[in-house]
This record gives structure tokens, C-alpha cells and sequence, in this order.
């Protein structure tokens, strides 16, 4: 494990040009095969993060995580509350590891019936400083609906 992890290196082609050798100090290789386990490793404490907000609930795949709550449409303006402190707590966990969330790739989807979806007041939501509206449709992972 000592030696998948440290003494690495990196370097950057671009243009038929490369960049100088560079010595890393943190990551792990991408695309390697202890990859996603160890992430997965690192980031395991996040779940405790998620849990101490309540009805907050955590999903994880590789490196994408969903937060989520089941609330009646009645409590969407808690529910909003809820999941933007948790995110901002999960993003200073993140921040304390070296990790980033990012706010562009960041999704609402108000889910349920189109007859109870249409009740919530909210088409956006403010987490982290920043306004992210709400979508119709998601996909994980980067694949399109």
C-alpha cells in the first residue's frame, strides 16, 4: 500500500507537449483498480455527516454522492432548510479532507407525483451561496435522461 501511494509523480500532455514532472503529495492514481476503494475508504465518515442532520439520507457511487429526504409536500420549506445545512456541512467535511463540492454539478429534483410536485413553492434552492434550480430529470454518473 506505501508504495501505491507515495514517491508518484505526474505529468500532463497537451497539445503533443508535456508539462515537467511533478511529485504528488496527496490523490491516488486515477482509473487504477485500488481507486474506488480506497476513495470509498477516505470518504466513509461522510455517511456520520449526512446522519446527524436527521431525515437527511446519503447515497454514494464512486465519487458522486446524493443527499436526499422523504418529507409531505406541507414540510418542502423544512425540507429545503434541512438539506442546505446538511450540504453545508458536508462540503466543510469535504473541505477538512481535501475535497471539493462542486456547485455546478450540484442537482434539486423535487420527486413524486405530478399532481403533488407541482404544489412545492420552490423552483430553486439556495445551497452554498448559490442558486441551483431545480431540474425535471436526473441521471447518475453522467449519463443523459
Amino acid at each position: 500500500m506505501t508504495s501505491f501511494l507515495t514517491d508518484r509523480t505526474q505529468q500532463v500532455a497537451y497539445g503533443g507537449t508535456l508539462s515537467k514532472l511533478e511529485r504528488m503529495f496527496c490523490g491516488i492514481p486515477q482509473g487504477s483498480v485500488l481507486g474506488p476503494l480506497l476513495f470509498d475508504m477516505y470518504t466513509a465518515d461522510i455517511s456520520k455527516v449526512v446522519e446527524s442532520h436527521g431525515p437527511c439520507r446519503l447515497h454514494q457511487y464512486a465519487d458522486d454522492c446524493q443527499v436526499y429526504l422523504s418529507v409531505p409536500v406541507t414540510e418542502a420549506a423544512t425540507a429545503v432548510d434541512q438539506l442546505s445545512r446538511c450540504v453545508a456541512d458536508v462540503s466543510t467535511w469535504l473541505s477538512s479532507c481535501r475535497l471539493r463540492l462542486n456547485p455546478s454539478k450540484t442537482l434539486v429534483i423535487w420527486l413524486g407525483g405530478k399532481h403533488q410536485v407541482t404544489k412545492v413553492p420552490f423552483d430553486s434552492v439556495l445551497i452554498l451561496s448559490s442558486t441551483v434550480s431545480t431540474v425535471e430529470s436526473a441521471c447518475d454518473l453522467g449519463s443523459r435522461p
